[in-house]
């Protein structure tokens, strides 16, 4: 494929998948609102535009990772947006903004002659650098036959739907399994700690047993055990996926009580943690709570 694409969003995760998308041989077009990311593709051999308009004047497809439904909205169909664009055909979003905004942007950008395609992507900013998350596509198939080379430079593709949202629908199904575990794994590990359990143990005998999930597999070992809470992913982030997954589902007259208390949780750890802060501290929240800390022997000799 000789096609030049587009990038718009060079933040956590979208820097390392537009990196994949350039090492894969792809010449790639990118965009963000900081000049010093954009420096930084440069250097590696990328084009620039200043504006995502200019970008969809000089590119056929882009891809978006933004971290909200409001900017990527903004960013759409705002002043200068991708819609004034005179080159752009597609829109792949790989950003989270939940199934009413992607059929919504669908739906605009198709009386603009543009097919928007929800494609959003799990696995955190380790899967993004490895090139390994799970890549969920709602689009027309001949569209997803023709840009399956590049979504595997970026992780594991899976068609989804010809629906536009679906895919949307699909991540905050993933997301909300993700942050019920993150939660769970925190009170379940903090009571054990306060039985006088040692974390490490308590988490190596979790992962060889039937309690192992992301949490425990991943954010436990890597960010909570060391201290570092530095997993790469924000608590207000979480509490935007789980929020939208409880929109759609009330959308649909689902109830879903135990999913409802998720979000309450992640609400408080925004309200306490702020949004900005890395989403494993959730952790803190029950460790001040009953006055353990969840450490690791490194951690401890450190």
């Amino acid at each position: 494929m000789s096609e030049t694409f587009g990038f718009i969003g060079l933040g956590n995760m979208g820097a390392p998948m537009a990196q994949n998308i350039l090492r894969a041989g792809f010449p790639l077009v990118v965009h963000d609102a900081r000049e010093s990311a954009v420096e930084s593709f440069v250097k590696q051999g990328a084009g620039s535009a200043a504006s995502p308009s200019e970008l969809a004047s000089t590119v056929e497809t882009i891809f978006l990772s933004l971290p909200t439904p409001p900017i990527v909205e903004a960013v759409a169909l705002g002043e200068n947006g991708i819609a004034s664009g005179s080159k752009v055909k597609r829109v792949v979003d790989l950003s989270t903004t939940g199934p009413y905004m992607a059929a919504s942007l669908a739906e605009r950008l198709k009386e603009r002659g543009v097919r928007w395609i929800d494609s959003p992507i799990s696995g955190g900013v380790a899967g993004a650098k490895a090139g390994s998350v799970a890549v969920m596509f709602s689009g027309q198939r001949e569209d997803f036959t023709d840009l399956t080379s590049v979504l595997e430079a970026i992780g594991k593709p899976f068609y989804v739907s010809d629906k536009p949202g679906l895919a949307q629908t699909m991540k905050l199904v993933n997301n909300m399994l993700s942050a019920a575990a993150m939660v769970l794994s925190s009170e379940a590990i903090v009571m054990g700690a306060k039985a006088g359990l040692d974390p490490k143990i308590m988490v190596d005998v979790i992962n060889a047993g039937s309690g192992r999930n992301t949490a425990t597999m991943q954010k436990f070992p890597n960010s909570i055990l060391p201290r570092t809470f530095d997993y790469g992913f924000a608590t207000g982030l979480m509490h935007k996926d789980v929020q939208l997954f409880m929109q759609e589902a009330e959308r649909m007259g689902l109830s879903l009580e135990a999913c409802r208390t998720v979000l309450d949780a992640w609400q408080k750890a925004v309200d306490t943690l702020g949004p900005d802060s890395d989403f494993t501290r959730i952790v803190t929240l029950e460790e001040k709570k009953y006055g353990v800390e969840i450490r690791g022997r490194s951690a401890e000799s450190g």
